[in-house]
C-alpha cells in the first residue's frame, strides 16, 4: 500500500509563499513510475486539481487558477513531491492534498485534474492565507 503524507502547510499573509511536501512510503512503492498531483478543497467547494507531475519526459500540468504562481516538482530519489506556492491569495485557503495514480500510469493530459482518477491520497495539510 502506497502511503502519502503532506507537510508544510500553515498560515501566511497575502503575497507570501509556502512549500508543501508529500512524502511517499510503502514497501516496494515508488513515485518514480506514477503520476503525482496536488489538489485542494475549500469549505463547501469541490476538490480541485491544482498541478500534476508526469513521469517520462517530465511534463507538468496546472490549473489556470494557479498557473504562474505554483510549481510542482518531484525528487524520485527521496520519494517526495513538492508544491511551491508563491503570491498566495486569500482564495488559496484550503486543505491541500497529495495524490497518486494507481498502477504504473502516467498523467492523462485531459483528465489529470479529476480527483476520482487517483487511487492514493494523503490526509491533507491546511493552508490559510490572511489579508
Amino acid at each position: 500500500q502506497l502511503q502519502l503524507e503532506e507537510s508544510g502547510g500553515g498560515s501566511v499573509e497575502v503575497g507570501g509563499s509556502l512549500r508543501l511536501s508529500c512524502a511517499a512510503s510503502g514497501y516496494g512503492y515508488s513515485i518514480s513510475n506514477r503520476c503525482m498531483a496536488w489538489f485542494r478543497q475549500a469549505p463547501g467547494k469541490e476538490r480541485e486539481g491544482l498541478a500534476a507531475s508526469s513521469l517520462g519526459r517530465g511534463s507538468t500540468y496546472y490549473a489556470s487558477s494557479v498557473k504562474g504562481r505554483f510549481t510542482i516538482s518531484r525528487d524520485n530519489a527521496k520519494n517526495t513531491v513538492y508544491l511551491q506556492m508563491n503570491s498566495l491569495k486569500p482564495e488559496d485557503t484550503a486543505i491541500f492534498y497529495c495524490a497518486a495514480l494507481g498502477g504504473f500510469n502516467d498523467c492523462n493530459p485531459m483528465s489529470w485534474g479529476a480527483h476520482d482518477a487517483y487511487t492514493y491520497w494523503g490526509q491533507g495539510t491546511q493552508v490559510t492565507v490572511s489579508s
